[in-house]
């Protein structure tokens, strides 16, 4: 089956509370990533957004949706369709403490309902970069962009590099001079705009040459998922948790 007519959505996630140095960082990598053939490009910012915690209810598994229902209000609800629909991903944060904002890993704890997707092998055929955005020179992008990539590595996501010369991704050092401190940063936007262009070019890889190999596989496969270990797994966890639910209600009751 040909694809060549099928664009390649680069979908790029701002963690930051604040539109500033990580919005320019990721508008520079999405920028470079709409050069390439076939591609389209779309952000959301977390900032603004009100996103509960995941308490871990499981009530999203358990009823096999796609949305989690405890929080049916809060603006994560529109967020699924749109990791589900990306091809690619391009992930960036401000540097907290030496990592992401609570922001943004709160919005990686509230993807659970698509969690199934990830062992079925849905995202194994998707890319994605990191980008982390520094006040200080040496002020925790590396932790930071370690961070992201290992939300990628968890859900199967192929990780993109910023290249031979940026390993884990992109890292701006914007001395807290918002959008200005970025764009003052050359070597950084150069590492950027890098980056973007090999998350697009990858993105195409991948999705064409799934769609025109000669002998198709199963995405679970890919995604190296055992599905006869993977069903006893599930089957182990499901009895432990009957198990927990009826020590509840006999200690309630």
């Amino acid at each position: 089956m040909h694809t060549r007519d099928a664009k390649i959505k680069v979908l790029g996630i701002v963690g930051s509370p604040k539109r500033g140095a990580t919005y320019r960082a990721v508008k520079e990598a999405l920028d470079a990533a709409s050069t390439v053939p076939e591609v389209s490009v779309d952000m959301i910012e977390l900032r603004g957004k009100k996103i509960s915690f995941c308490i871990h209810c499981n009530k999203c598994i358990k009823n096999g949706l796609r949305y989690c229902p405890t929080f049916p209000e809060d603006d994560m609800r529109d967020l699924y369709q749109p990791m589900i629909e990306a091809d690619a991903y391009i992930i960036g944060s401000p540097v907290y403490q030496m990592t992401v904002t609570g922001q943004l890993q709160t919005f990686f704890n509230r993807l659970r309902p698509i969690a199934p997707l990830f062992t079925e092998g849905l995202f194994a055929t998707k890319v994605g970069g990191a980008i982390a955005v520094g006040g200080t020179r040496n002020g925790g992008q590396e932790t930071t962009l370690e961070t992201i990539n290992n939300f990628f590595f968890c859900t199967g996501v192929v990780v993109v590099s910023g290249g031979v010369l940026a390993y884990n991704g992109g890292a701006i050092w914007s001395k807290d001079r918002g959008a200005k401190g970025t764009e003052e940063d050359e070597v950084g936007m150069r590492t950027l705009r890098v980056m973007g262009r090999r998350v697009a070019h990858i993105a195409r890889v991948m999705k064409y040459g799934v769609a025109n190999l000669p002998k198709p596989f199963s995405s679970s496969e890919l995604a190296g998922i055992d599905q006869e270990e993977m069903r006893k797994g599930f089957e182990i966890r499901d009895r432990l948790r009957e198990d927990e639910e009826l020590e509840e209600r006999r200690t309630f009751s």
